[in-house]
């Protein structure tokens, strides 16, 4: 039986979508037929957060039990947003999270996108979570993973040398810790 694999894409636009489409069959390539990679198209709704935690939580509740999130950009951070706020009554077999950005701010644009005040103590820490920053990301700067080593200090954290916002489409590092698991 296929492992399930969900992975969510950072923006909203169709064109976020086509970019992080190349992260999603790499890590498929890298996984080979053992794992199953559902990349889904979640659009901008036209809300402060562009629907992303309810279309997030949609997902997550359609997954088979174990699934095992991927998230990049938006998306990661969407996806720690919604797995701290919500109810979810699925096992999550594992959350794996690249160039995730760390709101901060009073912009009304950036509040629908910032994690509440103590959303760690609200994350299960015996799902493995890990986060993938490259040190040279042009859109996220690397400095915002020490946020999350502060408020998640048990999660793995992968610094990678080179390979800007988009991992020069190469997540062969993020395959090698699901298959590890």
């Amino acid at each position: 039986m296929q492992k399930q694999i969900t992975f969510i894409h950072g923006g909203g636009s169709p064109e976020d979508f086509q970019a992080d489409e190349k992260l999603a069959v790499s890590l498929r390539k890298e996984l080979g037929p053992g794992y199953s990679v559902h990349y889904p198209f979640l659009p901008n709704d036209g809300t402060p957060g562009l629907g992303r935690r309810k279309q997030i939580a949609h997902e997550i509740a359609v997954s088979e039990d174990g699934v095992i999130l991927v998230a990049h950009s938006l998306g990661a951070s969407m996806l720690l947003a919604c797995l701290s706020e919500a109810e979810i009554a699925k096992n999550i077999g594992g959350i794996f999270l690249l160039a995730t950005p760390f709101w901060q701010g009073d912009e009304d644009w950036v509040k629908a996108f910032k994690l509440k005040p103590g959303f760690a103590g609200k994350m299960d820490r015996r799902t493995p979570l890990f986060f993938y920053h490259c040190l040279d990301d042009e859109e996220v700067p690397f400095t915002q993973m020490a946020h999350y080593k502060h408020h998640l200090p048990w999660a793995t954290f992968r610094e990678i040398a080179q390979g800007g916002h988009q991992f020069d489409n190469n997540v062969a590092i993020v395959a090698e810790d699901i298959k590890s698991m």
